[in-house]
């Protein structure tokens, strides 16, 4: 195991993935900046994946990406709200299977009865009654009760949207806690695990039970150590209203927000968070307003971060089939629904008036990179021109009892090499690890392993270590681009 030293909930994990955007786990950084990727460009439109039903079928009036997607055994797992055009005054949870993620199947559950008849893919909810609002869903197959490997956060209108929870073995059938409802109530985005802890990520919106002040959408969570006792109060995670330079607004739908919670995705050592980027009309019209989605991480599950502030990771602008009410509006990430397949990182999310779910595709990871860039000189007064160092970037520390491998996502080439030294916690460097010692790395690859002329095996008395990538060799430094760093023992 691997302990991450970045001020983290997880403890230790199997594999610490560090990231370029998480500024807890690589802190140190100097003639880098940052870039991110995003999901889609105007030259490549995001594909439906997942439509409405044939008329008659519980989802023919829509299909609302309040939902989750889990891979099993191979084979991925889609919980969505259906809206039927025989009942629309709220939505019911269904189910579809893929072994892609991007062609789906609405298999015949047989669990309840709708239109006359079980032959659907209705989900036993509430007895299959169209009360939803959001239902994020956390599969925990540590839990030594079976019964309770799949658990979901609700919000419906049976509870006034008050906080509820369920449980299922197989994530068809749930049982619903006999202590619902167990926290106040919220707009519910997500449920995740951070260590020992679940947390339930949501909207604080107009202030509701006086837990954050001001009217603009903000992202709050609650905690519980067994899903059945939770906080009673609120921890503010991300706010993107009150900041400077935006003007404190007192009417709600005017303010910058983020709305909903987010999307998070657990991947150990760090948590990354995609959130409906709410772009409030200052002149109140809300049919002038738009929803991009952005970034956010999270190292302990309570306090998010945006990487490049702003930064729309999948643009709503262009995007097929949105409404003109709301602007070119999306939405919605919501529960876990972000995982790595193979070479692909892929995304399920739909808009803000769901009628289907899209998916957004990246390389495997490569969310985001290092690069160098061309520093204007700068000298102090007339006389003392300022050396700069090497470009390089230097990680939190680690820890581990056995020894450990380093493995590297990234884009290099003969004439764009990057080198990775070994430090110790002091930021001194190995011998053997470090230096000449290191090789460099001159071929691009999604797990590239790192190895010195002491091996490719950090020792196992080695119990502190820090990593440190070089950048600047070679004629061509810019074209090199650092993803992600992956330790492991």
């Amino acid at each position: 195991m691997i302990e991450v030293l970045n001020g983290g909930g997880a403890g230790s994990v199997e594999e610490a993935v560090l990231f370029p955007f998480d500024d807890h786990s690589i802190p140190y950084r100097a003639g880098l900046r940052l870039q991110l990727v995003p999901g889609k460009t105007p030259y490549n439109m995001n594909p439906i994946v997942l439509g409405r039903g044939e008329p008659g079928a519980p989802d023919d009036a829509g299909v609302t990406f309040y939902g989750t997607v889990i891979e099993i055994d191979g084979e991925l797992r889609m919980w969505y709200q259906a809206k039927s055009s025989q009942d629309r005054s709220g939505r019911r949870l269904a189910y579809a299977v893929s072994r892609d993620g991007e062609t789906w199947e609405k298999p015949n559950l047989g669990l309840v009865e709708f239109n006359g008849s079980r032959d659907n893919n209705i989900v036993d909810l509430f007895d299959g009654r169209s009360v939803l609002t959001s239902c994020p869903i956390l599969y925990d197959p540590d839990d030594p009760d079976p019964g309770r490997r799949f658990k979901m956060c609700i919000e419906c209108s049976p509870y006034m949207n008050q906080l509820a929870v369920a449980y299922s073995a197989d994530g068809l059938s749930w049982t619903e806690s006999p202590n619902n409802p167990v926290a106040p109530a919220q707009e519910t985005g997500s449920v995740i695990k951070v260590g020992a802890c679940y947390y339930v990520v949501s909207q604080d919106e107009l202030g509701y039970h006086g837990s954050h002040y001001g009217v603009a959408r903000k992202m709050i969570s609650y905690a519980s150590y067994d899903f059945e006792t939770w906080t009673q109060a609120s921890c503010l995670g991300f706010r993107r209203d009150e900041v400077a330079p935006r003007p404190e607004v007192l009417d709600h739908n005017v303010a910058e927000e983020a709305h909903q919670g987010a999307m998070l995705w657990n991947r150990g050592n760090v948590v990354v968070g995609v959130y409906d980027m709410w772009h409030g009309n200052p002149m109140g019209e809300q049919d002038r307003i738009e929803i991009d989605l952005g970034l956010v991480v999270t190292n302990d599950g309570l306090h998010y971060r945006e990487p490049i502030p702003d930064f729309k990771l999948i643009p709503a602008y262009g995007e097929p089939g949105a409404p003109r009410h709301y602007g070119q509006a999306l939405a919605h990430g919501h529960g876990p629904a972000m995982l790595n397949r193979g070479e692909q990182t892929m995304m399920w999310y739909g808009l803000f008036f769901g009628s289907d779910v899209r998916l957004a595709t990246w390389q495997r990871d490569r969310l985001g990179y290092f690069e160098t860039f061309e520093e204007v000189p700068y000298t102090h007064g007339s006389f003392f021109p300022i050396e700069r160092p090497q470009p390089n970037m230097v990680t939190c520390a680690l820890r581990t009892q056995n020894g450990a491998q380093v493995h590297a996502n990234l884009d290099v080439g003969e004439h764009s090499p990057l080198t990775v030294e070994v430090l110790d916690e002091a930021f001194k460097p190995v011998p053997g690890f470090a230096g000449d010692a290191s090789r460099a790395l001159l071929a691009p690859g999604l797990r590239r392993p790192v190895s010195w002329q002491g091996g490719d095996r950090l020792p196992a008395d080695l119990k502190a270590f820090r990593l440190r990538v070089n950048y600047g060799a070679g004629t061509r430094p810019e074209d090199a681009r650092l993803f992600a760093l992956y330790v492991s023992e």
